[in-house]
Formats: C-alpha cells, structure tokens, sequence
C-alpha cells in the first residue's frame, strides 16, 4: 500500500518545456522572445494611454479597443516570468500551484479576450446597420457593462480548472510540453481519472469560444447583408474597410488557438517541434499584431500617435 500511495502524489513543482532540441541555443531564442514581448507591451499600453488622454477617442468602437489591449497586456504578463525563465536562464521548474494560478490566469484573459472580439463584432454590425443609433445603442454604461461581463465570466468559468487539477493524483512524470501552463497538458500528466475534468473543458470551449466564434461569425453575415444593401460601390468599401483591423484580429486569435486545441487532442500524430510552434503563436500572435494592426489601419490612432510622439520631439528639441 505504501508503495502504491507514493507512486501517486501532487509534484512540489513541474518541469516547462522550450524548443525540443534547440536546448543550446534557447538562450539567442530569448531575444526575439524578449523584443516580442517589449512591442505587445509596449504597442498596447501606448493604445491604453492615448485612448484614455485622447476625449475625441472615447467612443465605442476605441473603448473595446481599449478592453483589447488591456487583456492582451494581462496574457502577456501572465506568461512572461515562465517563457523568460525558461529561454533565458534555462530555469524551468515552477512550483505546482503557481502553475495552476498562471494556467487560470491564461485562459481566463484568453476567455475575456474572444467575449471581448464578439462584442467588437457587435460594435461594428451596430455602426453599419444603425450609423444614426450608434451612440444611442451603444451607450457608456451599456458598453462597461459588456467589459464587465466577459470578466465575469471568464473567471467564473475558469475557477474550475484549477480546482478539477488539484484533486487529482499526479506520477512521476512532470515534464510539460510548453514554457507555460496549459489546461490539457497538465491534465495529461494526472494519474486518476480525468474523465470530469475533460468533460468540463470541453464544455468551456464550446460555451465559451464556440459560441462566441458562431455569433461573430453570425454578426459579419448580417453586416455583409447590409454592404450589399448599400447603393454605391465606394460606400460598400468604405463599410467593409472598417471592419478589416478586426476580422485579422479574429483570424489571428482563433486560428492558433483552434490548432493548439487539435495538436493536444490528436498529439500522438504530431511532432513536438509543431506543439511548441503552436503554443508560441497562440501566445505571441494577438498581442503582438493586435496594436500594430489597429495602428495601421485606424486613421485616428495613427494621427494620434503621430501627434504624441512629434509634441515629445518638440519638448526634447
């Protein structure tokens, strides 16, 4: 019985994963890692703050934007200690329950995020269908309690996770597949049954991100049914090209996140390279992309970052 009893126990710590076979040069892998991180950092807090300074920009379709890159800032942080520990100083223990706490804090933001794009779909069916309503429907208290919905429930649904894991026997293999906590590969290394805990996170994909991919999807049928609807071919483009920074937002956070989900469903037929691959786009792609997309090709962002950074010139000069 004690033998039984001390192949099955909950590990002080578990082991994080790089890029398999690349151990050596991990520490040269750090640096793009470490620039990536700088420019969603960076690139987001700057969309915060010039949102917030910038009255002519407290509108709906910049205040989702703001609740975008807010989440994006939260992700990054989320990972940041493990992903440099590991790539950079080749450390890659972490202690159980931290895990547990940054796996929460992953997929929670990573919940938040995609309520967060569905209402910036709505936002933009909104503008289309109903230009002259838009402030009307979309009003300040409307719109904060939207953000404060999809927080809400992306902690409500992602407090079970943890708790699922802890309960469980886990054995002596405690070797991740990635530089940061992931709900299926942590549950891959429980010895007791998982059944429950597979159950339920099937569930939360499809309340969660299933449902909200089908009502975006839903959201841009309806807003392609009024562009045709529009007379003139400039208007229907002129329609269309705003809603181009969001629909590649949408691309850019499902598409990874949908690929991740297969890999760790049908692993045994994919190489670790691919695990791994996968896991830093999911992680990189949005927050990196997100504020150098909508700084592109949102005119009043652009002008704005342009007119902070020259009155800074000027100060300096």
């Amino acid at each position: 019985m004690e033998l039984i009893n001390s192949s099955y126990f909950q590990p002080p710590t578990l082991l994080l994963t790089g890029i398999p076979g690349l151990e050596a040069v991990q520490i040269w892998i750090s640096i793009p890692l470490c620039i990536m991180y700088l420019i969603a950092l960076l690139g987001n807090s700057t969309i915060l703050f010039i949102i917030k300074t910038t009255s002519s920009l407290h509108q709906p379709q910049y205040i989702f934007l703001s609740m975008l890159a807010a989440t994006d800032v939260g992700l990054s942080l989320s990972t940041l200690p493990t992903v440099l520990s590991v790539f950079f100083l080749n450390h890659r223990e972490i202690e159980f329950h931290s895990c547990l706490m940054q796996m929460f804090l992953i997929h929670t933001f990573s919940s938040m995020e995609s309520a967060i794009l569905l209402v910036m779909a709505f936002d933009r069916f909104v503008a289309i269908r109903n230009p002259l309503h838009y402030t009307v429907i979309l009003t300040h208290s409307r719109i904060m309690g939207m953000g404060l919905a999809a927080m809400i429930r992306g902690v409500v649904l992602m407090v079970p996770l943890p708790i699922l894991l802890n309960r469980l026997p886990f054995c002596k293999d405690v070797i991740l597949s990635h530089s940061y906590c992931y709900h299926p590969d942590v549950m891959k290394l429980a010895c007791g049954p998982i059944t429950v805990n597979i159950i339920y996170g099937l569930s939360l994909v499809l309340c969660s991100f299933g449902v909200d991919s089908m009502f975006i999807v839903i959201s841009y049928i309806l807003i392609l049914k009024t562009v045709l609807g529009i007379a003139s071919k400039d208007g229907q483009l002129k329609a269309l090209n705003t809603c181009v920074s969001h629909i590649f937002t949408v691309c850019i956070f499902y598409v990874p996140l949908i690929v991740l989900a297969l890999i760790h469903r049908f692993g045994t037929f994919t190489s670790p390279l691919l695990h791994v691959t996968m896991a830093n786009l999911f992680l990189f792609l949005t927050p990196v992309l997100n504020p150098l997309v909508y700084s592109l090709k949102t005119k009043q962002i652009r002008f704005t970052v342009h007119k902070v950074f020259k009155s800074r010139e000027n100060l300096l000069i």
